[in-house]
């Protein structure tokens, strides 16, 4: 089901992306990837001149592109938006866009968590068994994807998965206390994203059940994450990239023409900046998925915020699992359905998705590459073992 991020809010993705030049180091237009404050995500510079008449020499020479970089916080994790400033844009320019582009993943967010008594999510909530309530095109657009990936998936991705709040504490409140089973299936047989009633014509939602409660925590930062790139773009940025948490889209090249790679954290690697893989990027979305961030070991097994609804604890299958994919919502409707099915069956549904991808560390640390992305990954030795 997506990994159920067990509380009400938006969370990190725990699979970091880590983006660097494909040249020299020397010549990374990008800072270290783990920032001093809360072991924020890097992300790549992108340029934004590739399409501007060339200045004289002079010119250009006073006008190199500068990069520009807008952090904040919403949907629970980091943001980071940046772009580089060309001699039709300048850094003031650039900056209001980013801005832009945040105001709305905000604007969303204040539609789709449920940590908001006053939240379209809440009310569908609250009035589980009671009746239906109307909720906006873009809540209602991330529901039937969510309802379209838990179809495809076998029911791995549910976002009903919200009635198991409370029992697992993986954020701020994490401890280490294992729910009971009975407890674990009592909240269980709540779960059941068939029982998610959509008008289309009403735009209305409904669940069938009282109990019943829907997070999309496991998707919506990827809608925001598109939603936050059609906005750049509709501002004449053609060269830019939206990071949140683990969620990425990056368009364009960097200002020399190559494109950017995207580094694959080792999932018990020393740090967000320690990664075993690298994937070129253009115009693409990266959504990630890992057992290390919200996890606590107990008894010589690590429990984690991915859990399965086929049991209702963390999934065992998988260690890590990145997802390349067209859009940044299809990604994330993706990553964690792989990482509960494993290698095997994640691998079959991530080929039967157009222009879908994928890099897979299974339970055994063995690695897994999809087919779309052979040639476009390379692995730089194996994850460190673990448990």
């Amino acid at each position: 089901m997506l990994g159920p991020r067990c509380s009400s809010r938006f969370f990190v993705c725990s699979l970091r992306l880590c983006l660097g030049a494909m040249l020299a180091p020397a010549a990374c237009d990008v800072p270290a990837c783990a920032r001093a404050r809360a072991r924020q995500e890097s992300a790549p510079a992108a340029s934004t001149d590739a399409a501007a008449p060339g200045p004289p020499q002079a010119a250009q020479a006073q006008a190199a592109p500068a990069r520009v970089v807008v952090e904040a916080r919403a949907m629970g994790t980091s943001l980071v938006l940046a772009a580089y400033t060309s001699d039709v844009m300048d850094e003031a320019a650039i900056r209001g866009r980013l801005e832009k582009a945040i105001a709305e993943i905000r604007r969303l967010e204040a539609l789709m968590t449920t940590w908001r008594p006053e939240s379209e999510l809440s009310r569908v909530n609250a009035a589980a068994g009671k009746g239906a309530v109307e909720v906006s095109p873009e809540s209602l657009a991330v529901i039937e994807k969510s309802l379209w990936i838990s179809e495809r998936s076998g029911g791995v991705f549910d976002i009903t998965f919200e009635a198991m709040h409370g029992l697992w504490r993986f954020d701020e409140d994490i401890d280490d206390n294992v729910p009971p089973r009975e407890d674990v299936e009592r909240a269980r047989a709540l779960i059941d994203y068939r029982q998610i009633a959509i008008d289309r014509a009403r735009r209305t939602v409904m669940l069938a059940r009282p109990g019943m409660r829907l997070s999309l925590g496991g998707i919506a930062k990827g809608y925001a994450v598109d939603a936050a790139a059609r906005v750049l773009r509709e501002e004449g940025l053609t060269s830019f990239f939206v990071q949140a948490g683990g969620d990425l889209y990056i368009a364009g090249k960097k200002p020399d023409g190559s494109r950017w790679r995207a580094g694959v954290r080792d999932p018990r690697g020393k740090d967000a900046n320690d990664y075993f893989a690298m994937i070129e990027v253009e115009d693409h979305a990266f959504s990630t998925a890992g057992d290390y961030e919200r996890s606590f070991i107990k008894d010589g097994r690590r429990y984690h915020h991915i859990l399965d609804p086929r049991t209702g604890f963390p999934a065992t299958e998988s260690r890590s699992v990145t997802i390349w994919a067209r859009d940044a919502l299809t990604a994330d409707a993706i990553d964690d359905a792989v990482f509960i099915l494993g290698a095997e069956k994640g691998l079959e549904l991530v080929e039967e998705i157009e222009d879908c991808g994928a890099v897979i560390v299974d339970r055994n640390n063995k690695v897994w590459v999809s087919k779309r992305l052979e040639g476009k990954v390379e692995v730089l030795r194996q994850p460190t073992e673990g448990l």
